[in-house]
């Protein structure tokens, strides 16, 4: 689709194909790839671009999955001059594209603990989209403010109460870009939360299929908790038991698998397209459906229009 864009800073691309952008490595083109300089592009893009132009905001790929015929929109993804992190006490301020690992490691290089974020894949601002959790600890529990540019150029400063933050949930303006976002979280000892952060690491790896191509959970837990890590968490309704009971782990379709691993992770084993990840996901959806009467809740957004 032929749009008449603004001029800008960063960087505008045609036809960019999205399948390098995202962690499963499917899906076809994007009409656009816009890649602001600054606040001050971003904002004037979006003032300037024609009201009736979809866009489509993306972080880094980690928790999606394009669909082969790619996406009519222009999608707006920050990088450098979006990622910077400071920490003043309890207070970690980030830019929106700043990876969890990374504001993970900068505060508790300060003493803050957001150690719950290390082992999240993404970006912060994808955290606060998506109120991202693990070991009982939520981005909700921790959120302090944001700053979004909507779809008229004009900035938005955000609160917990404009965030409606629920399971895998929260509520923005369409439209908008989260441009920043400030974190509130205890204080501790350096050394003990990096020690803390090793040790959830170990355990991330020998549970999770880390070194494969996937985008994390693929289901929201039945239940609607992240796991807590404890050894009395209660297990019956996390997503990837009731995969197990209907008989699902290592299921596959095409290059798709639910992994040996972890069956609450879908895996492009090399030769996956997007129609074989999401059917293979439908297919899990509809016998675990089937064999308890639960509906599995997709956890990875999937967007675009399907391939010819």
């Amino acid at each position: 689709m032929r749009y008449d864009l603004p001029q800008v800073r960063g960087t505008l691309t045609p036809n960019k194909d999205l399948s390098s952008l995202t962690w499963l490595r499917v899906g076809g083109p994007a009409d656009w790839l816009f890649q602001p300089a600054d606040i001050a592009d971003l904002q004037a893009f979006m003032a300037a671009l024609p009201p009736e132009v979809p866009v489509f905001p993306m972080g880094v790929g980690s928790n999606l999955i394009v669909r082969d015929g790619g996406l009519r929109a222009v999608v707006i993804r920050l990088g450098r001059g979006f990622n910077g992190i400071t920490v003043e006490g309890e207070t970690v301020t980030a830019g929106a594209a700043a990876l969890d690992a990374h504001v993970a490691r900068r505060a508790a290089d300060a003493g803050t603990d957001l150690t719950f974020l290390r082992t999240i894949p993404g970006s912060i601002g994808g955290a606060v989209r998506m109120n991202a959790g693990c070991y009982g600890s939520y981005t909700a529990d921790v959120f302090e403010g944001a700053e979004a540019v909507l779809r008229d150029g004009s900035l938005l400063r955000l609160g917990p109460d404009d965030m409606n933050f629920r399971y895998r949930q929260s509520d923005l303006p369409a439209g908008a870009v989260l441009t920043s976002v400030t974190l509130r979280a205890p204080l501790g000892d350096a050394a003990a939360l990096h020690a803390r952060m090793e040790d959830q690491l170990a355990k991330r790896d020998a549970t999770q299929p880390t070194k494969d191509r996937s985008a994390g959970s693929t289901f929201r837990n039945p239940a609607g908790f992240s796991s807590t890590g404890q050894a009395d968490d209660v297990h019956d309704l996390k997503a990837w038991k009731v995969i197990d009971d209907a008989g699902l782990r290592g299921a596959m379709r095409g290059g798709a698998q639910m992994s040996e691993k972890h069956s609450n992770f879908l895996i492009n084993t090399g030769t996956a397209s997007a129609a074989d990840l999401e059917g293979l996901g439908e297919e899990v959806r509809k016998k675990v459906y089937d064999s308890s009467g639960i509906t599995l809740e997709w956890e990875i957004m999937r967007i675009g229009e399907p391939g010819q």
